[in-house]
């Protein structure tokens, strides 16, 4: 297995580790040689992981690839998150006392080297927090009030490592190369209750009242109790066996805090944080799609050093993306080259990279909804009027919808159900929609979503109430499953 420790600039990496290649960041992500190796394990060492830095983005890309990035994206979020610091570190809190007692002041602040730290004392709570926040280098701090707790954790930069450490810091490294990952205890299922995370003022949501009373009278006819709740109930997440995310997610927002609370106390989640980590930014989809040789619109993933390459690769017009944008927002077309550099620049504001893609006008799209791997309806989204979107929304943000024609599954064409399936298991075995075009014989993945929209008599216009019911199914195969010790 290939070993790449990422930096931003090779030139001010510090430490020699004996088979390891140091490469920038900016060669992991634009150069073709890495892209294609078949299997590595990327050590993230980017100063920041700030989100769409380009250091989250090594960490994003690396697991697109089919790489195994040590952080992961899901342990960048949980760092900079201080209510999953607190949670997750909370079984920590005897270790903790103990590890501290004889500090006399009111802060510590501990260097951790993959899981190990240079004073002995501190070996076991080092080891123990890599277990929770598997970074490569990391530094937490520590504050007493009547009792210790642990404030924050994120990264330590390579400059920043004492001479004095640097032999230490080797031998943990190399240690680590060939060491065993360490694993997550699961938690038991005791009761089967479910919580519904939605918010019936929500403007884009991915579920309607109605579609809500169906989930809950599905839940309850297969003897699961079902409550709504709302971003205010955070803290009574572990009275339940499962979580149903019905609010549109997003990485910097409640629901990924909700879901990955949920993981943590043992519920059976959907959307798992992963998914939402991976559905929510097109530069990982695209990177995925084009790894695994799935048909997708040709697509560039733009930074600022290639902007003038849109127009020469993909012609005019072409669609723009930010790398988060859901519900048709954040997504626009170029008609001009005048018209691509300027929407270019003001997206590259907010992140170091975004997507173009060629344009591939359709009367309408698919939608393939999936969850459990298993294909459950069939949509056609046809463009609003006058539009090459879906939604339109005028100036003054008001919207208007193309029409939604739903088929049973049966119906719609065999490649591009197939085609959905394929892409959706990239991702995972959670709810997803799956977004395409149809071009002659040829399926184009749009986009993977998660937590796809279901409104009452529109995607459940062929299923009706079975749609619900077989959504609850899953759920419960899977917390019977989880009764038994066994994983999904």
């Amino acid at each position: 297995m290939h070993k790449l420790i990422v930096v931003n600039n090779p030139q001010e990496w510090p430490l020699h580790v004996p088979d390891v290649e140091v490469v920038s960041a900016r060669s992991y992500l634009l150069d073709p040689k890495y892209a294609d190796l078949d299997r590595a394990k990327v050590f993230n060492f980017c100063r920041s992981y700030r989100y769409q830095a380009i250091g989250y983005y090594v960490s994003l890309l690396a697991a697109a690839r089919g790489h195994k990035p040590i952080p992961s994206i899901s342990t960048i979020q949980d760092m900079k998150s201080q209510t999953v610091v607190r949670l997750m570190s909370g079984e920590l809190d005897e270790l903790i006392q103990k590890s501290l007692n004889t500090i006399r002041s009111e802060r510590f602040t501990l260097s951790i080297y993959f899981g190990k730290n240079i004073t002995e004392k501190y070996e076991k709570l080092s080891a123990e927090l890599f277990k929770l926040f598997e970074a490569p280098f990391v530094r937490a701090e520590f504050l007493k009030t009547d009792r210790w707790s642990l404030q924050s954790i994120g990264p330590i930069g390579a400059r920043e490592i004492p001479n004095y450490h640097h032999d230490f810091v080797i031998q943990a490294t190399t240690q680590f190369f060939s060491g065993r990952r360490p694993s997550v205890r699961a938690k038991s299922v005791e009761r089967y209750n479910m919580a519904i995370l939605f918010d019936p003022e929500a403007k884009d949501r991915a579920s309607d009242s109605g579609a809500i009373a169906k989930f809950v009278k599905a839940a309850g006819r297969l003897g699961i109790r079902a409550d709504v709740i709302g971003k205010e109930d955070f803290a009574s997440i572990a009275e339940y066996d499962a979580l149903f995310i019905r609010d549109t997610t997003n990485v910097n927002h409640h629901t990924y805090r909700f879901s990955r609370r949920a993981l943590a106390e043992g519920l059976v989640v959907v959307d798992d944080p992963e998914s939402i980590l991976k559905c929510t930014n097109k530069v990982y989809l695209a990177e995925l799609l084009d790894q695994r040789e799935i048909l997708a619109p040709k697509t560039m993933i733009v930074h600022k050093d290639n902007m003038d390459q849109i127009v020469p690769q993909l012609g005019l017009p072409c669609i723009l993306k930010k790398p988060d944008s859901a519900f048709s927002q954040g997504v626009v077309k170029a008609e001009s080259d005048e018209d691509v550099a300027k929407k270019i620049e003001e997206m590259l504001e907010g992140s170091d990279l975004v997507i173009a893609q060629e344009f591939l006008p359709t009367p309408f799209d698919w939608r393939i909804g999936i969850f459990d791997r298993k294909p459950l309806y069939a949509c056609k989204y046809h463009m609003a009027s006058k539009h090459w979107q879906i939604v339109h929304r005028d100036d003054g943000q008001e919207e208007r919808y193309g029409r939604v024609e739903t088929l049973p599954v049966e119906l719609a064409p065999s490649a591009v159900v197939r085609t959905a399936l394929k892409a959706a298991n990239l991702i995972g075995n959670g709810l997803y929609g799956v977004d395409l075009k149809q071009v002659g014989r040829k399926c184009y993945v749009i986009e993977v979503n998660d937590n796809p929209t279901i409104m009452a008599s529109f995607e459940d216009a062929i299923l009706k109430d079975a749609l619900y019911e077989r959504i609850m199914e899953v759920f419960l195969q899977r917390l019977e499953r989880r009764r038994q010790g066994i994983q999904s």
